[in-house]
Protein backbone atom coordinates (compact mmCIF):
# COMPACT_ATOMS: atom_id res chain seq x y z
CA UNK A 1 0.00 0.00 0.00
CA UNK A 2 1.28 2.86 -1.34
CA UNK A 3 -0.98 5.57 0.65
CA UNK A 4 -1.37 6.36 4.41
CA UNK A 5 -5.41 6.98 4.56
CA UNK A 6 -5.41 8.53 7.66
CA UNK A 7 -2.31 10.79 6.52
CA UNK A 8 -4.26 12.03 3.97
CA UNK A 9 -7.53 13.29 5.21
CA UNK A 10 -5.36 14.84 7.72
CA UNK A 11 -3.83 17.29 5.51
CA UNK A 12 -7.57 18.55 4.53
CA UNK A 13 -8.74 19.38 0.66
CA UNK A 14 -6.26 21.40 -1.23
CA UNK A 15 -4.80 22.56 -4.27
CA UNK A 16 -3.51 18.70 -4.64
CA UNK A 17 -6.16 16.78 -2.82
CA UNK A 18 -9.74 15.99 -2.92
CA UNK A 19 -12.67 13.94 -1.46
CA UNK A 20 -15.21 12.71 -2.44
CA UNK A 21 -18.14 10.31 -0.51
CA UNK A 22 -18.96 9.32 -4.47
CA UNK A 23 -18.82 10.30 -8.05
CA UNK A 24 -22.43 11.45 -9.06
CA UNK A 25 -21.53 11.96 -12.66
CA UNK A 26 -18.68 11.55 -15.12
CA UNK A 27 -19.34 14.93 -16.18
CA UNK A 28 -18.66 16.43 -12.56
CA UNK A 29 -15.94 14.38 -12.29
CA UNK A 30 -13.94 15.50 -15.36
CA UNK A 31 -14.20 18.91 -13.49
CA UNK A 32 -12.10 18.04 -11.13
CA UNK A 33 -9.33 15.81 -12.84
CA UNK A 34 -9.05 18.50 -15.56
CA UNK A 35 -8.63 21.43 -13.02
CA UNK A 36 -5.89 18.65 -10.69
CA UNK A 37 -4.34 17.61 -14.05
CA UNK A 38 -4.55 21.66 -15.67
CA UNK A 39 -2.57 22.84 -12.21
CA UNK A 40 -0.10 20.34 -9.81
CA UNK A 41 -1.26 17.44 -10.32
CA UNK A 42 -2.75 15.62 -7.03
CA UNK A 43 -4.78 12.60 -5.58
CA UNK A 44 -8.22 12.30 -5.40
CA UNK A 45 -9.83 10.42 -2.82
CA UNK A 46 -13.65 8.88 -3.37
CA UNK A 47 -15.43 7.03 -0.18
CA UNK A 48 -14.92 10.30 2.01
CA UNK A 49 -16.89 12.67 2.61
CA UNK A 50 -16.12 16.40 2.94
CA UNK A 51 -15.76 16.75 6.54
CA UNK A 52 -12.91 13.50 6.16
CA UNK A 53 -15.06 10.93 7.07
CA UNK A 54 -14.35 7.73 5.60
CA UNK A 55 -18.12 6.12 3.93
CA UNK A 56 -15.93 3.81 1.19
CA UNK A 57 -17.43 3.09 -1.65
CA UNK A 58 -20.12 0.39 -2.39
CA UNK A 59 -18.86 -0.66 -5.72
CA UNK A 60 -15.35 0.42 -6.97
CA UNK A 61 -16.64 -0.97 -10.95
CA UNK A 62 -19.49 1.56 -10.99
CA UNK A 63 -16.71 4.63 -9.69
CA UNK A 64 -13.93 3.81 -11.70
CA UNK A 65 -16.41 3.32 -14.92
CA UNK A 66 -17.27 6.78 -14.34
CA UNK A 67 -13.69 8.10 -13.48
CA UNK A 68 -13.03 6.31 -17.20
CA UNK A 69 -15.81 7.53 -19.21
CA UNK A 70 -14.37 11.45 -17.93
CA UNK A 71 -10.98 10.74 -18.63
CA UNK A 72 -10.86 9.17 -21.91
CA UNK A 73 -14.87 11.10 -23.30
CA UNK A 74 -15.06 14.12 -21.13
CA UNK A 75 -11.41 15.63 -21.09
CA UNK A 76 -9.99 17.09 -24.25
CA UNK A 77 -7.18 16.05 -24.89
CA UNK A 78 -7.50 12.91 -22.51
CA UNK A 79 -5.49 11.86 -19.60
CA UNK A 80 -4.17 9.24 -17.84
CA UNK A 81 -4.59 8.45 -14.44
CA UNK A 82 -3.47 5.85 -11.93
CA UNK A 83 -5.65 4.90 -9.09
CA UNK A 84 -5.13 2.04 -5.67
CA UNK A 85 -8.01 0.53 -2.96
CA UNK A 86 -6.78 1.32 0.17
CA UNK A 87 -9.59 -0.41 3.28
CA UNK A 88 -9.76 1.77 6.30
CA UNK A 89 -12.31 -0.85 9.37
CA UNK A 90 -12.95 -3.01 5.95
CA UNK A 91 -14.21 0.34 4.02
CA UNK A 92 -12.61 0.77 0.36
CA UNK A 93 -11.56 3.67 -0.53
CA UNK A 94 -10.38 4.71 -4.16
CA UNK A 95 -6.90 6.68 -4.10
CA UNK A 96 -6.90 8.15 -7.80
CA UNK A 97 -3.77 10.19 -8.81
CA UNK A 98 -4.08 12.33 -11.31
CA UNK A 99 -0.39 13.63 -12.59
CA UNK A 100 0.38 16.90 -13.78
CA UNK A 101 -0.20 16.78 -17.49
CA UNK A 102 2.55 18.15 -20.14
CA UNK A 103 -0.34 18.21 -22.62
CA UNK A 104 -1.72 21.38 -20.92
CA UNK A 105 -4.43 23.40 -21.21
CA UNK A 106 -7.04 20.22 -20.84
CA UNK A 107 -11.26 20.98 -21.86
CA UNK A 108 -14.13 19.39 -19.41
CA UNK A 109 -16.58 18.75 -22.07
CA UNK A 110 -20.23 19.15 -20.35
CA UNK A 111 -23.47 17.99 -21.23
CA UNK A 112 -23.83 20.16 -23.91
CA UNK A 113 -20.45 19.83 -25.35
CA UNK A 114 -18.98 22.70 -23.96
CA UNK A 115 -15.50 22.77 -23.16
CA UNK A 116 -14.04 24.96 -20.28
CA UNK A 117 -10.65 24.87 -18.68
CA UNK A 118 -10.83 24.57 -14.70
CA UNK A 119 -8.03 24.86 -12.40
CA UNK A 120 -7.03 24.18 -9.41
CA UNK A 121 -7.17 27.10 -6.93
CA UNK A 122 -7.08 25.90 -3.36
CA UNK A 123 -9.91 23.32 -2.60
CA UNK A 124 -12.27 24.22 -5.70
CA UNK A 125 -12.00 23.25 -9.20
CA UNK A 126 -12.06 26.61 -10.86
CA UNK A 127 -13.43 27.49 -14.50
CA UNK A 128 -11.26 29.62 -16.54
CA UNK A 129 -10.98 30.95 -20.23
CA UNK A 130 -7.48 30.37 -20.64
CA UNK A 131 -4.59 29.25 -18.85
CA UNK A 132 -1.45 30.74 -18.87
CA UNK A 133 1.44 28.31 -19.57
CA UNK A 134 4.49 28.63 -17.06
CA UNK A 135 8.06 29.17 -18.37
CA UNK A 136 10.67 26.23 -16.29
CA UNK A 137 11.59 27.78 -13.10
CA UNK A 138 10.13 29.72 -10.49
CA UNK A 139 11.02 33.65 -10.45
CA UNK A 140 14.34 34.91 -9.00
CA UNK A 141 15.26 34.02 -5.84
CA UNK A 142 15.62 38.18 -5.31
CA UNK A 143 12.12 38.62 -6.61
CA UNK A 144 10.49 35.84 -4.37
CA UNK A 145 12.27 37.92 -1.30
CA UNK A 146 11.11 40.93 -1.92
CA UNK A 147 9.00 42.71 0.42
CA UNK A 148 5.78 43.09 -2.32
CA UNK A 149 6.13 39.57 -2.94
CA UNK A 150 6.31 38.15 0.60
CA UNK A 151 3.14 40.05 1.12
CA UNK A 152 1.71 38.72 -1.85
CA UNK A 153 1.50 35.52 -0.31
CA UNK A 154 1.42 35.69 2.80
CA UNK A 155 -2.31 37.46 1.81
CA UNK A 156 -3.13 34.76 -0.60
CA UNK A 157 -2.29 31.75 1.79
CA UNK A 158 -4.94 33.02 4.21
CA UNK A 159 -7.99 34.51 1.13
CA UNK A 160 -8.71 32.35 -2.29
CA UNK A 161 -7.93 35.08 -4.89
CA UNK A 162 -6.47 38.41 -5.52
CA UNK A 163 -7.26 41.36 -7.93
CA UNK A 164 -5.02 43.64 -9.48
CA UNK A 165 -6.63 46.69 -7.53
CA UNK A 166 -6.38 44.71 -4.35
CA UNK A 167 -2.96 43.98 -4.79
CA UNK A 168 -2.18 47.28 -5.65
CA UNK A 169 -3.67 48.83 -2.63
CA UNK A 170 -2.39 46.18 -0.28
CA UNK A 171 1.82 47.12 -1.32
CA UNK A 172 0.64 50.69 -2.54
CA UNK A 173 2.11 50.69 -5.96
CA UNK A 174 0.04 51.61 -9.42
CA UNK A 175 -2.34 48.77 -10.63
CA UNK A 176 -0.52 48.75 -13.39
CA UNK A 177 2.82 47.95 -11.69
CA UNK A 178 0.41 45.32 -9.76
CA UNK A 179 -1.02 43.62 -12.53
CA UNK A 180 2.37 43.46 -14.28
CA UNK A 181 3.63 41.74 -11.64
CA UNK A 182 0.86 39.40 -10.76
CA UNK A 183 0.86 38.44 -14.47
CA UNK A 184 5.34 38.07 -14.30
CA UNK A 185 4.41 35.77 -11.46
CA UNK A 186 1.44 33.42 -13.24
CA UNK A 187 4.25 33.02 -16.18
CA UNK A 188 6.62 31.34 -13.20
CA UNK A 189 4.29 29.18 -12.10
CA UNK A 190 3.73 31.04 -8.59
CA UNK A 191 0.28 31.88 -9.32
CA UNK A 192 -3.27 31.28 -11.37
CA UNK A 193 -5.01 33.45 -12.93
CA UNK A 194 -8.71 33.15 -13.14
CA UNK A 195 -10.36 35.50 -15.77
CA UNK A 196 -14.43 33.95 -15.26
CA UNK A 197 -16.18 35.84 -13.86
CA UNK A 198 -14.43 39.32 -14.39
CA UNK A 199 -11.99 40.67 -12.93
CA UNK A 200 -9.08 38.97 -13.24
CA UNK A 201 -8.58 37.42 -10.51
CA UNK A 202 -5.03 35.61 -8.86
CA UNK A 203 -4.50 32.31 -6.86
CA UNK A 204 -1.71 30.44 -5.31
CA UNK A 205 -0.59 27.60 -7.28
CA UNK A 206 0.42 25.39 -4.46
CA UNK A 207 -0.56 26.33 -0.77
CA UNK A 208 0.64 23.08 0.83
Amino acid sequence: MRYNLSELIAQGEGTRLEFKSTIHTAYRIARTLTALSNTSGGLLLIGVSDDGRIAGVDSELHEMQKIEKATDFLIDPAISVSYEVVEENGRPVIVVEIPESDEKPHYAIDEKGNRTIYVRAKDKSIPTNKLMLTHAGLPDSQLLQSTNVRNLIQVLRKNDFITAKQYAQLVNISEYRASKLLHQLTEHGLLLMIDRPRPVRFSLRVTE
